[in-house]
């Protein structure tokens, strides 16, 4: 059994409602759990305490002093306070999973405090299919999908204090780890639209530049596959409405 975590944003809530459906349809959901990270529950229940302000149509992390592509930007490192079981995996509500995530999981090494896909991710635009900034730092996307071995010790200086007070860009490098402490996985398990080669299998599809929930983004590689989806989904809840 696992816990799944997934990002959500009150601007692409499409996007969390498929990434979810594409998870479920393809995994036995007896296996797992899924919650969405919104970022006002997690400060109601006293877990998310950072302060954050609009600037210029952007919310900003005012610790960082830094704009955030998305709400769940620096939710998700709250995982490991999170969930009941040993792992729990975190992913952007902008994938699209195509594969069980049995096979994902098979790969869990207890070695590791996390695992990831270790990109070298250097995006050259300056904006996102959206509009937002394109932020460029240190191991950029490896925290877009993150398996969590939510017993490793390593975890106990990642306090609650600390994800809250801490940069941005020191929870994404993963700043309380040791490179050791962090495991690589396949990229097949974060293939990054506008980035990944398209000779790597693809277990998953990460929209990292937007995807087709955004209004005018519909030429995009595989972004048939994503309107598919939604389809399916849609017609999936007219089916049980009926």
């Amino acid at each position: 059994m696992i816990d799944v975590f997934v990002g959500w944003d009150g601007r692409e809530a499409e996007a969390y409602d498929v990434c979810v459906y594409s998870l479920r349809r393809r995994s036995d959901p007896a296996r797992l759990t899924v919650e969405p990270l919104k970022i006002e529950d997690l400060r109601s229940r006293g877990l998310y305490t950072r302060p954050t302000e609009q600037r210029n149509g952007h919310l900003w992390d005012v610790i960082s002093d830094a704009p955030m592509s998305t709400e769940f930007s620096l939710t998700r490192f709250l995982v490991p306070h999170l969930g009941t079981h040993d792992w729990a995996l975190y992913c952007d509500s902008d994938f699209l999973w195509l594969d069980d995530i049995a096979g994902l999981l098979a790969l869990a090494d207890p070695h590791f405090a996390v695992m990831v896909v270790k990109h070298d991710h250097r995006p050259a635009e300056d904006r996102k299919m959206d509009g937002r900034v394109q932020l460029r730092y240190q191991r950029k996307n490896w925290s877009s999908l993150v398996l969590w071995n939510r017993r490793h010790p390593a975890h106990r200086a990642l306090t609650l204090d600390a994800v809250n007070a801490r940069r941005g860009l020191d929870l994404h490098r993963f700043f309380w780890l040791e490179d050791d402490d962090i495991g690589g996985l396949p990229e097949s398990w974060n293939w990054l639209e506008g980035h990944s080669a398209e000779a790597v299998p693809r277990h998953v599809i990460h929209f990292t530049r937007g995807g087709p929930w955004f209004n005018g983004i519909t030429h995009i590689a595989h972004g048939d596959l994503w309107l598919a989806e939604r389809a399916r989904m849609k017609a999936a809840h007219a089916s049980k409405s009926d």
